[in-house]
Formats: C-alpha cells, structure tokens, sequence
C-alpha cells in the first residue's frame, strides 16, 4: 500500500509541474465598432460579440487582460474583464516583440486585444507559424497560442455570431 501511496504523492508533483509550464494566450481582433472616426466605439453587435468572448473564456482561467488604449479595444476586453474582476492592462501596439517577450515571461492564461494588423503578427510572433492578415470585415477570429514545455501551438477558432 505504500508504495500505492508514493506514486500517488509524486505523480501530483509531477502534474503541478506540468501544468505550470502549460499556459494558454488568446488574441481578438477587437469587436465591430461603429462609423470610421478617430477612436470609434463598439456596434450593437460588436457589443454582443464582446460579451459573447467572455462567455467563451469565462472558463478558460485568464489571469491577465491586455488592451491597446483605444476605445474599441478596451471595450472588446471590458466584459471579460468585468466577469472575472482582472483589471485591463495596457500595450502599445507598435512593441509586439516586447509584449510577445513579456507574455512569454509571465506564463499564464491571457487575453489580449488587438487590431486587425496587430493580432495576426502577434499570433505570429507567439507561434513562430504563418498567419494569414485579416481583412477589415473579420471580427470574428480567436486564436489561441497555448504553449506546453515552451511549444507554441496555434489554433483558430471562430466567434458563433453572425450579426
């Protein structure tokens, strides 16, 4: 029985080891936003997709948010954000190698929210893969780094909104 109760004990380390070399990143475009001026608010249905995500990943154990300083960004994470009491940490979208190093470093479940030129060469910089560039009318893409002993993988999802 003992020896049962040995492997037991070292198989749980072992688990917590290796959950804390697995972490998961998550990059959004931000939502749709109303007419083309400086710094537009959110649609209506940039709104429900926006809330929509945070129903996604209200399960997915985020422990930071990152935004660019712009009001369609921020308010992109703001559900997300609300639900899961993480405040919005900011980033300047012209640093992606730094915000990718810092992301890297930190090694925990995180959501950030970028712009259509922005997400897929942050995406690409996580997962050393080629990413495809969205177009102005594609909202609706999750992608997902999740690294496993330092291995990026990538995975694309899409938003099940249609407005």
């Amino acid at each position: 029985m003992k020896p049962f109760l040995l492997a037991i004990y070292l198989l749980s380390f072992s688990w917590n080891s290796f959950a804390a070399q697995s972490y998961s990143l998550f990059l959004v475009r931000h939502a749709e936003k109303l007419a083309d001026s400086k710094d537009p608010a959110l649609s209506i249905c940039g709104k429900k997709r926006a809330s929509q995500l945070a129903e996604i990943l209200a399960k997915a154990d985020i422990k930071a948010i990152y935004s660019t300083n712009y009001t369609r960004t921020l308010q992109t994470a703001a559900p997300l954000s609300t639900k899961q009491a993480i405040v919005i940490s900011n980033y300047q979208p012209n640093k992606l190698k730094e915000l990718a190093l810092h992301l890297q470093h930190k090694q925990q479940n995180a959501l950030i929210v970028g712009h259509s030129n922005t997400t897929p060469m942050l995406a690409k910089l996580l997962s050393k893969q080629t990413v495809a560039p969205l177009s102005e009318q594609d909202y609706h893409y999750l992608y997902q780094v999740q690294f496993i002993n330092k291995q990026a993988v990538l995975t694309i999802f899409q938003q099940p909104l249609d407005c």
